[in-house]
């Protein structure tokens, strides 16, 4: 009795009892964090413009601008929107947000996880608690996972896309829009290097993860050379969803079956190959044996008689065009490029196929750039000895 009578005294003093006092304590701690953290927000409000303005100015960074938004096939259609990084630098500049993903238990093969956004100026507050399940799907089926750090990393991918729905329901939607609108801003004012450039980089970066040539015009429907800004981003989107695994390539484009050899001729191709099938040649003299082999003196004074008797074979004359095509079809690109870095119309080729050197020039362009050379020159003779 007096036992019992001594906790209640020390209970009504404030004195809390050994049972349970580590789980009270951190209770009590992060209750006053809150407090705390809500008295500071509530002193120093946000300025909502120098907040709007740290934000567009963050999405004029290139790195940020490129991983801005996501892009994943759901059916028919494209799911795309902005990405945890862009819904991240959001709640950085935006100010006096408590932001993360909290794991509260781990139990039977899954873990119980909370994400959650809050808004300590407004007490607004958005929490999302799912469950992840230790398992990893692959195409041979579903295994479990035991490894921590494979736990870890599923868990925290799973949270990162429920974490970024938190945020983009606390920021005000018209801020998430104009950040989405000033990130593609970047990605199509920002690089100073041609179009045709940036072109040929994403190509070379499609075809690490297996994308052919081939591939990429099938989705777009034409050539990539007509490739525009537009379609470079949305390009840009598909490769950070392949390049992180979100999606398979069968997902976005039609994937070769018959092999590269398939693949379609470029137009310089098809002309010069046309050219060199209308080019007419003279024709071979038939070979014939003779039956009867004659003695070495008579074969020499037939051999003369026939050279002094038997007129040339008249010789066909070329137009300036099809002797180009059959010369630039015939040549090896790299002795097509040392040709068109000699010649005189270098700056105007260079203008025309909007390239920053001979080298930065794909095959086909060179062939066709040496072909125009080619043709003005040999016109050039042909005015000269008329």
């Amino acid at each position: 009795m007096n036992e019992v009578r001594r906790v209640e005294d020390e209970t009504e003093r404030g004195i809390v009892p050994q049972t349970g006092q580590p789980m009270d304590i951190a209770t009590t701690r992060a209750a006053q964090e809150v407090m705390a953290a809500m008295a500071v927000a509530k002193k120093f409000p946000r300025d909502e413009n120098d907040s709007f303005a740290r934000i567009i100015k963050s999405c004029k960074r290139k790195g940020l601008a490129e991983q801005s938004m996501y892009t994943y096939p759901r059916g028919n259609t494209t799911v795309t929107g902005p990405s945890i990084r862009l819904a991240e630098a959001l709640a950085q500049a935006w100010g006096n947000l408590d932001f993360g993903l909290i794991e509260l238990e781990q139990k039977n093969g899954e873990s119980s996880v909370m994400a959650y956004c809050w808004d300590l100026e407004t007490n607004t507050r958005q929490t999302k608690i799912f469950t992840v399940p230790h398992l990893r799907h692959t195409k041979a089926g579903a295994y479990k996972l035991t490894d921590p750090r494979d736990i870890y990393e599923m868990v925290a991918n799973n949270g990162a896309r429920r974490l970024r729905a938190c945020i983009l329901g606390v920021v005000p939607g018209d801020v998430v829009d104009a950040a989405v609108n000033e990130c593609e801003k970047t990605i199509q004012g920002a690089n100073k290097e041609p179009i045709g450039d940036r072109i040929r980089a994403m190509i070379t970066a499609f075809s690490d993860l297996g994308v052919t040539l081939a591939m990429l015009e099938r989705r777009l429907r034409h050539k990539t050379d007509a490739i525009n800004e537009r379609e470079l981003l949305d390009l840009r989107k598909i490769y950070a969803t392949l390049r992180d695994n979100m999606a398979s390539r069968e997902q976005f484009f039609e994937v070769d079956t018959a092999g590269d050899g398939d693949a379609p001729k470029s137009r310089t191709q098809s002309v010069v190959e046309k050219v060199k099938q209308s080019t007419p040649h003279a024709p071979e003299a038939p070979q014939t044996a003779p039956d009867v082999q004659p003695e070495p003196e008579q074969a020499a004074t037939e051999t003369a008689g026939v050279t002094a008797n038997t007129p040339p074979a008249p010789e066909v004359e070329l137009t300036p065009e099809e002797a180009a095509a059959e010369w630039a079809g015939s040549v090896e690109v790299e002795e097509l490029r040392k040709y068109l870095n000699k010649s005189p119309m270098k700056t105007r080729i260079l203008g025309k196929f909007k390239a920053v050197s001979i080298e930065a020039m794909n095959d086909d362009q060179v062939r066709a750039a040496a072909l125009e050379v080619k043709t003005a020159a040999l016109k050039a003779v042909a005015a000269k000895a008329k």
